[in-house]
């Protein structure tokens, strides 16, 4: 027997809806829109286009219903909102989270670590409510995270799924509720965050307007909403001594544990712990990822990325690097400038060419990569002996080279469409498929090709070296 799911996938730079049709070994997976996701840059900041991504979710939709999908799910990135008054009425486009009103309110002493163990970033949604417009939270009436917000525009129903809830920095991650206590310390309003459910719970059916719209007549299905926690789930492992990087505009790296880990040093290293499926924490390090290598692509106008990485693994080894996650490197704009910029306060070489970019940035992101994985064992006592490295970033492969050297550790790179899988499987689990985790990651592992990439075992020297000169050891 087979059955279809439909999954809505929105990343920061693109999003795509994909039909997923579960047969007894494997996913097959077909794409039937894609569209660009571009912010707003507007006077009061930056936002997201979210009316734009609702059309075009619609329209997906509509070339979904050809396929008579039992069900829908969504899933994007974290922390970002929106803001509904009594009737249901978006208060304002939701802002960006790389809009600058938030630099520099990240850390303090009231960053709640024991409770919620996410890392104080400036962008997290905690810190974004508490520099939004007052006048604005005092009509709201609920908080929805963007994937939340979707759902409630498809079905009329209000809610938090929890996987992007546990990002907010507002959850208690032990008790797998929203925080009363840090609600409080914030002087937010507590009314405002909705209840919560999990990856599986069946939201409703989508509105006879959406039907209209679409042709679609569906159930729309709470999946793992914040898009790491999906590609977490589709992971293709058999047991636990794995890491994983979910490797995109972002590289999230990490381990899978039972249980948050919520000591002064998790936090010091800036590790966060997330909800994932079945009561699982994903215990991860935000590293800054290829967003450093597609900003740059934005000051190469025509320039062929295959070309850039074929002449990059060209380049001399070690010559200039950078931590990724310098704050200079998260929002917009000029990257080259700010790489050369980099570069000059630490007394090295300027990258020459594109290429010599290319060539900097991977080595950088492998020697983060390295690092993350490193401390997560640390911190958690999980012994890693492969690391995974799942989503667009599974497809560079000089890349995904450089992070089995620098970790020295076999890399398995792929699916590539892992957050579509994890989306689709948790579809149809709640319509009585795979029973669990690992039952979801053996259909996964026939579903789509992987590829090894061994440790070169005498390069372990060469990339202590290079750790130790921007101190990612």
């Amino acid at each position: 027997m087979t059955a279809t799911y439909a999954a809505v996938d929105l990343g920061a730079a693109s999003g795509r809806v994909i039909v997923g049709q579960l047969q007894p070994d494997r996913v097959r997976l077909t794409e039937v829109h894609r569209f660009r996701n571009e912010p707003l840059d507007l006077p009061d900041g930056l936002h997201w286009d979210i009316a734009a991504l609702y059309r075009e979710v619609l329209a997906g939709l509509g070339a979904a219903a050809e396929h008579a999908p039992a069900s829908v799910g969504i899933d994007s990135w974290a922390v970002d909102y929106g803001l509904l008054d009594e009737s249901g009425a978006l208060l304002g486009l939701p802002f960006h989270y790389r809009d600058r009103r938030t630099a520099g309110t990240a850390a303090g002493a009231d960053d709640f670590y024991s409770l919620a163990g996410i890392a104080p970033l400036p962008f997290n949604t905690i810190n974004q409510l508490r520099a939004d417009d007052p006048e604005r939270l005092a009509a709201a009436r609920t908080m929805l995270m963007i994937p939340d917000l979707l759902t409630f525009w498809l079905t009329g129903v209000r809610g938090s799924e929890r996987t992007n809830a546990s990002t907010t920095q507002l959850y208690d991650a032990t008790a797998r509720t929203w925080s009363d206590e840090i609600i409080a310390a914030a002087k937010l309003p507590r009314g405002i965050f909705a209840e919560l459910h999990d990856p599986g719970h069946r939201i409703g059916p989508v509105r006879p307007a959406v039907t209209a719209a679409t042709g679609l007549n569906s159930t729309v299905v709470a999946v793992g909403s914040h898009d790491t926690a999906s590609a977490v789930a589709a992971v293709p492992a058999t047991g636990d001594d794995f890491a994983y990087i979910s490797c995109g505009t972002w590289s999230l790296v990490g381990v899978e544990l039972a249980g948050p880990v919520l000591t002064e040093a998790a936090r010091a290293a800036m590790f966060t712990n997330e909800a994932g499926l079945d009561g699982t924490i994903r215990f991860l390090r935000n590293v800054m990822g290829l967003w450093l290598l597609q900003q740059c692509q934005e000051s190469w106008p025509g320039a062929d990325l295959a070309e850039l990485l074929a002449a990059a693994a060209d380049q001399k080894a070690f010559v200039s690097l950078v931590n990724p996650d310098d704050p200079r490197f998260l929002p917009p704009g000029d990257m080259p400038g700010r790489i050369d910029a980099y570069c000059r306060e630490t007394g090295q070489p300027v990258p020459g060419s594109p290429a010599a970019y290319v060539r900097c940035i991977l080595e950088s992101l492998a020697l983060a990569h390295r690092a993350a994985v490193r401390t997560a064992e640390a911190l958690s006592g999980r012994p890693v002996r492969q690391i995974h490295v799942v989503g667009g970033g599974a497809r560079n492969r000089l890349l995904c080279q450089l992070t089995a050297d620098a970790a020295d550790l076999p890399v398995s790179a792929g699916p590539v469409e892992a957050t579509a899988l994890g989306n689709i499987l948790a579809q149809a689990r709640a319509d009585g498929g795979p029973d669990d985790l690992a039952a979801m990651r053996a259909l996964v592992a026939g579903s789509e090709p992987v590829r090894m990439y061994e440790p070169d075992p005498t390069a372990a020297a060469r990339w202590d070296t290079a750790a130790a000169r921007i101190g990612l050891v």
